[in-house]
């Protein structure tokens, strides 16, 4: 693991790290916020997947989560979102395609194949790293994220319902098998066999079975994206009669930005941390 930048803040340390990735197949970028309580004892983690043509670098400087954190003692972790470097494939002109939009799921079609395995890096390689770098408890772990990223954090709670013990959301994609800048991607990753769109979509997962206790999700009701791309009413939806609880915020005046997610912010890792212990 690379040290790139290591800086003190609230008592504890925001640090931006770099690794060689077998999974990804280039060299990966992640946050990590460290909390002063953690010099002496294990901390949970809360995870936080970021959006659509963002790097580890937008919530670190954006999101305003450091000084709640450190009070509450949380380690976040901040992943890229996708592969990066010149050998990785890409669609220049397309922000919903390529670098900076991995949409957290692991492709099966070329050329995206080889690098675009996103779920099990943040499934699998990434917390082993956190577990052998940082005074981490992974028996009590947490998953929040944003757009694209609150896609991701849902998706991998209703498969990994042993690991996580809480979930929330910032204006998630609920349901990519319908949203208008998540079905192109889907296509070239996953090939055009939609029943395989399934397994990444949090709405899809919940009608073919997926449990998780409960969620909570914030969105603003002057997001732009919020008919087309979001929906949040559909993931309502799903979960009726199922046995799942749903915290679903509807919020005035309030759009898409890192300005929504900060106001927030403070509210999600509260309500993590009651259900992390």
């Amino acid at each position: 693991m690379k040290v790139i930048s290591q800086n003190t803040a609230f008592g504890g340390m925001q640090g931006v790290f770099a690794h060689d990735s077998e999974t990804t197949k280039c060299e990966m970028t992640f946050a990590v916020f460290v909390p002063p309580q953690a010099i002496t004892e294990k901390r949970p983690v809360l995870w936080y997947l970021s959006g659509l043509t963002c790097t580890h670098a937008n919530v670190m400087e954006k999101g305003e989560y450091r000084r709640m954190a450190a009070e509450l003692g949380l380690i976040v972790v901040c992943p890229d979102v996708s592969p990066r470097g010149n050998d990785v494939p890409d669609e220049l002109t397309n922000w919903k395609m390529g670098k900076g939009a991995g949409m957290y799921l692991n492709a099966t079609e070329k050329p995206w194949a080889e690098y675009y395995q996103m779920y099990s890096y943040i499934t699998e390689e990434l917390p082993g790293l956190i577990a052998e770098q940082f005074r981490a408890d992974m028996s009590r772990q947490g998953i929040f994220g944003h757009s694209m990223g609150g896609h991701g954090a849902m998706t991998i709670a209703l498969k990994n319902p042993e690991r996580f013990k809480s979930c929330s959301a910032f204006a998630p994609i609920v349901n990519p098998l319908t949203a208008d800048w998540t079905q192109d991607a889907f296509e070239k990753y996953l090939g055009a066999d939609r029943a395989k769109w399934r397994e990444y979509d949090a709405c899809a997962l919940v009608e073919d079975g997926a449990r998780f206790p409960e969620f909570l999700v914030d969105q603003g009701k002057a997001d732009s994206f919020l008919e087309m791309g979001l929906a949040p009413w559909k993931f309502e939806e799903a979960v009726k009669g199922k046995d799942i609880g749903l915290t679903l915020r509807m919020h005035e005046r309030y759009d898409h930005s890192y300005y929504f997610i900060s106001t927030f912010m403070e509210d999600h890792l509260k309500w993590h941390a009651e259900r992390l212990g």
